[in-house]
């Protein structure tokens, strides 16, 4: 992966150069990560004019969650722990001898932009925007392996707790399991918090585990997702606990799957995100579902779990080849529970299959 990083880092040193900037510094954790191949906690990279260097709080400390900075990096320590890393690469960077700086304000504080310019009163300092952001969206095929490595890990994960006795136990105690096993079959950790929820709270966008318990008859729907090598993936499934379900059970997950069919089935290179949100929604729009509906059917994924491109009514964009999405639209009933059915997928031309399924565990509508 070295040169594949020295090549993403050329690249944005190329843009820089003809926005007029000498040097860049990139200061956002996923952004270091995908440029260096590790992001040490507090790291920066600073890029140019000279060599690129990777400045470090303290010593990066192997591989772990964080990754490891690809070798061909100068990697600076601060001499003060609790220095500011992005007001010592400005200074740096005037050192240097660069006479403007372009930095990711979205990720900086106003307190910070200010005491780097401070630090290097005559360097100029602009804008990067979302530069770093937007070259992440279309993935590699390693990238795209390690979230199929991702998923691979959820669907173990997911698919052992659907053999236990789940009756009488707590959400939170099942998402506590879900995520030790996730760690247990090979995962960084957990992509993002868990989401277990049962009855009632089911179906909900970002129900957060309680102590409620399980209970038969309960709807039971589940989100979660791995981090493998710091890609991260996301699944979300809703089954029945102990009977066979209701029929206003059977018609709302029915309702449901059509609609997560319908925006999978959406997905194609030069496809408007917008028009896939569309795909999704209109089927639960048409059934009076309309009202209560998350903002978005679905999002990018990548080294952070929710990044571009946005499946929403008014994202402006279109999709391309390689690109890993989430579909994941879903309904809740207040007082009565809801259904949310949730993949990752990579899209491919029709030319090589059509979308990729990453997330592989069975969408049937089980009763546990």
């Amino acid at each position: 992966m070295s040169e594949v990083h020295a090549v993403r880092r050329g690249l944005l040193r190329d843009r820089c150069a003809a926005a007029g900037s000498a040097a860049a510094l990139v200061s956002r954790p996923a952004n270091v990560r995908y440029l260096a191949g590790g992001a040490p906690p507090g790291a920066v990279l600073l890029l140019g004019p000279g060599e690129d260097v990777l400045l470090c709080p303290r010593a990066p400390a192997g591989e772990g969650a964080h990754g490891r900075p690809d070798e061909a990096l100068r990697i600076d320590l601060l001499p003060v722990p609790d220095e500011d890393p992005v007001v010592a690469a400005a200074g740096l960077a005037a050192a240097s001898g660069a006479e403007s700086l372009a930095v990711e304000e979205h990720d900086l504080t106003v307190a910070r932009h200010r005491a780097m310019g401070k630090s290097a009163p005559r360097l100029a300092l602009a804008d990067l925007g979302f530069t770093v952001e937007q070259h992440r969206i279309v993935k590699d095929e390693e990238e795209i392996g390690c979230l199929r490595i991702a998923a691979e890990i959820t669907d173990q994960a997911l698919g052992e707790l659907l053999e236990s006795i789940l009756v009488g136990r707590t959400e939170r105690h099942l998402a506590l399991e879900l995520e030790r096993r996730l760690v247990d079959h090979g995962a960084d950790g957990p992509a993002f918090v868990t989401s277990v929820a049962t009855g009632p709270n089911s179906g909900q966008v970002r129900h957060r585990p309680s102590d409620r318990r399980v209970e038969e008859g309960d709807f039971l729907s589940v989100r979660l997702g791995a981090s493998y090598h710091g890609y991260r993936c996301e699944i979300g499934r809703t089954f029945v606990i102990g009977t066979a379900p209701a029929e206003w059970q059977i018609e709302l997950y029915d309702l449901v799957f059509a609609a997560q069919r319908a925006g999978r089935e959406a997905l194609a290179p030069g496809a408007a995100y917008r028009d896939v949100d569309r795909a999704a929604r209109h089927p639960l729009e048409s059934a009076g579902h309309g009202e209560g509906l998350q903002p978005s059917t679905g999002h990018g994924v990548g080294l952070e779990i929710e990044e571009d491109p946005q499946l929403a009514p008014t994202a402006m964009g279109k999709l391309d080849a390689c690109v890993p999405v989430t579909v994941g639209p879903g309904v809740h009933l207040p007082g009565r529970g809801g259904v949310r059915i949730d993949d990752t997928l990579v899209v491919r031309p029709e030319a090589d299959g059509g979308p990729e399924l990453l997330t592989m565990t069975t969408k049937e509508l089980l009763a546990l």
